[in-house]
């Protein structure tokens, strides 16, 4: 079942990701060559608590860290521990909080120094994918709609949308209805509705689509060892279009729903 939220919990919604956004502003701070996952996942824990939220991936289902931190051709839910970033890297971040109730998700690739420039250009392109889905989350659009947008950019592209990981619904819960794949047909799917959250992931790889679990349960990587990138954002459908809840630099919609 879907859940719509009222115009009251959005708002508290975007509290929660408010705190996600300025989360990623200081870690993206922090994301150069010699510094070690396990030291951005602290930084991350410390400024979540001192905003009063809570790491909502810390603990769930035993993930034991408040980041996903996922280098180069792992897509996500990489374990924060002694790797050391180097010169040419790139490092997905992913930060859900949870504040008052409601939990905000979002993740972004990072070049970290000078990067090649295939690394810029997927980079690149899999933040136009998530624009153009984000762009799709319109009241009277079918959810389709946005899983369609994501692959039509990422394949116009020349690369690979990840067929086995989806986007998905958000709110009181991390993990709520609906699923959102980044491929498929438009026009299809759940009505879109005011008051709808959705968590819009896309994840994509230069090389082929295929993915693995690593050994520790959690870690995803890329099949042929290419580079990979995740971008997410935790989006308000609203009934003046789309409300991205997980941004700094945009002044929020506050639309009744």
């Amino acid at each position: 079942m879907i859940i719509r939220k009222s115009a009251q919990e959005l708002e508290r919604m975007a509290r929660a990701g408010r705190v996600v956004a300025e989360t990623h502003a200081l870690v993206g701070r922090h994301v150069r060559p010699g510094a070690t996952t396990a030291e951005l996942d602290k930084l991350a824990e410390e400024f979540i608590r001192s905003r009063g939220g809570v790491p909502t991936f810390l603990g769930y289902r035993g993930f034991p860290a408040s980041l996903c931190l996922s280098p180069n051709g792992m897509v996500v839910h990489g374990i924060p521990g002694p790797y050391r970033l180097d010169e040419g890297d790139v490092l997905s971040v992913d930060v859900g909080v949870t504040l008052d109730g409601f939990v905000a998700d979002a993740a972004y690739t990072h070049p970290v120094g000078e990067v090649s420039e295939d690394a810029t250009r997927l980079l690149e392109v899999g933040q136009q994918a998530l624009a153009a889905a984000v762009a799709q989350a319109r009241a009277g659009n079918r959810l389709s709609d946005i899983s369609h947008a994501v692959q039509s950019v990422t394949e116009a592209a020349g690369y690979s949308v990840i067929r086995s990981l989806v986007g998905h619904g958000v709110g009181r819960s991390m993990h709520e209805d609906p699923q959102i794949p980044n491929y498929g047909e438009p026009g299809k799917g759940p009505l879109l509705q005011p008051g709808m959250t959705l968590a819009i992931e896309p994840m994509i790889n230069a090389g082929g689509p295929e993915v693995y679990v690593h050994d520790d349960h959690w870690s995803i990587s890329t099949a042929d060892g290419s580079l990979s990138c995740h971008f997410e954002h935790t989006v308000a459908v609203t009934e003046a279009g789309p409300w991205i809840l997980t941004e700094l630099d945009e002044e929020p919609v506050r639309q009744a729903v």
